[in-house]
């Protein structure tokens, strides 16, 4: 679960090291008599603002991106009753047209991608899980 000022690992080679997510995207909270923040999960865009990134970094510091969570701490159920969960936050970085920056992905990415046409990071990264 991603919510505001959390901290994300970035898993492409765009230049972005380390990102704080600054609003979740797509999500709405309307419950009466409860405050809750919107979450987001494996498969879901937010906006970021970049924190630790290289110097050769094509993208510019002091902007709000965007970028699409790849892996998350707290466990994900699938439909067939099994779990699965990584050892950190991890995002990859995209552009106006929803595709990634960088062209190579670091570590698994959840099969949930697939689900949510994020086709192309599914081919870049280097295993599946």
């Amino acid at each position: 679960m991603i919510q505001q000022e959390s901290m994300l690992d970035v898993a492409d080679n765009s230049g972005v090291k380390r990102a704080q997510c600054i609003k979740v995207l797509g999500r709405s909270v309307a419950r009466k008599g409860k405050y809750t923040r919107p979450t987001a999960t494996v498969g879901d865009v937010v906006c970021v603002a970049i924190k630790k990134s290289l110097p050769n970094c094509q993208l510019d510091k002091k902007k709000v991106h965007r970028c699409v969570i790849i892996r998350t701490k707290k466990a994900i159920r699938r439909p067939d009753g099994s779990y699965v969960k990584f050892d950190s936050n991890a995002a990859v970085m995209l552009d106006a047209d929803s595709n990634p920056v960088g062209t190579r992905i670091f570590g698994a990415v959840a099969r949930e991608l697939r689900e949510k046409n994020f086709m192309k990071i599914v081919s870049l990264a280097s295993e599946v899980v």
